[in-house]
Parts: structure tokens; C-alpha cells; sequence
């Protein structure tokens, strides 16, 4: 009996021994086109996905991302959110673009030809994770987007 309860003893010790309690990581964030919706007027609805790759909540305050589609400049995506997204989660930020006349026509021709449209995001994410100092990321994100049946003017 003693030997029993000595062993048990010994591995609860040993299993709180290797308990480090929460570690905590921060990870670089990732941002894609969630969906972009061309207006009337020819500006887009940009909704931007923000993903939090981290284990703790981190508060996204800056993006300064330069959009091009299929090679084409299109123009920077800027805001400055100051929301928070937990751990492993993800949400959505929407910004207005007015594009160049050349990203317009490359999303037109996708649009009406119900193709795939290539576009790059790059540039900068700075966030704050909670208790800590700020952050800078460089993004560098490749995907494509295609048209959404049944809304017109809209890729996802």
C-alpha cells in the first residue's frame, strides 16, 4: 500500500514538474482576400481576413498591404482596425480600394469570364499582443479569388 501511494506521489511530482504553465508564442499573422465587391462607381469592398496564428490574443493595429492582381498594381490596402482576435482565431476587417484602371479591367475580365483572378498581397501587419510590446510582420501572400455565383460583381 505505502508503495503504491509512494508512486503516485512520485508521478504527480513529476507531472507538475513538467507543467511550464501557458506558453506563450507569437506567431506572424496572415491576411487574404476574403472578398472583394466591385460598386457601381467601379470601387471595391475589400474584406480583408485577418488570422491570428499566436497563442494569446493579439490586437492588430496597423495594415499597409499593397494589392496586385494578375502582376497589376492595384492599389494599398490601409486601415488601422485596433481590435483584438484571440488566440488561433480569425475576423475580417472591410476597406474601400479605389483601383487602378488596369486591377479594374483585370477583375472585369474575371468577373465576366467566370475565371480565377490572381492577386498578391504584400507589405506590413503591426500588432500588440496582450502584455507585451508591438510587433512588426512582413506579409507576402499569393491566392486567387473567382467569382461568386449568384452576386455579381463579387469574387471570393
Amino acid at each position: 500500500m505505502t508503495r503504491r501511494l509512494l508512486l503516485l506521489l512520485l508521478s504527480c511530482t513529476l507531472l507538475v514538474a513538467c507543467n511550464r504553465g501557458n506558453i506563450k508564442r507569437v506567431s506572424a499573422p496572415a491576411a487574404s482576400l476574403q472578398q472583394v465587391s466591385v460598386g457601381n462607381d467601379g470601387r471595391w469592398k475589400v474584406e480583408l481576413r485577418l488570422q491570428n496564428y499566436s497563442t494569446m490574443a493579439m490586437v492588430y493595429d496597423t495594415v499597409d498591404l499593397q494589392v496586385t492582381v494578375e502582376g497589376l498594381p492595384a492599389g494599398t490596402l490601409g486601415s488601422r482596425p485596433a481590435f483584438s482576435i484571440g488566440p488561433s482565431y480569425a475576423d475580417v476587417v472591410t476597406i474601400d480600394l479605389a483601383p487602378t484602371p488596369e486591377a479594374r479591367m483585370a477583375v472585369a475580365n474575371a468577373l465576366a469570364g467566370n475565371g480565377m483572378l490572381t492577386y498578391t498581397l504584400k507589405g506590413k501587419i503591426a500588432v500588440t499582443p496582450l502584455d507585451e510590446k508591438p510587433r512588426s510582420f512582413d506579409i507576402d501572400m499569393h491566392s486567387t479569388l473567382s467569382p461568386a455565383p449568384g452576386l455579381p460583381g463579387v469574387l471570393r
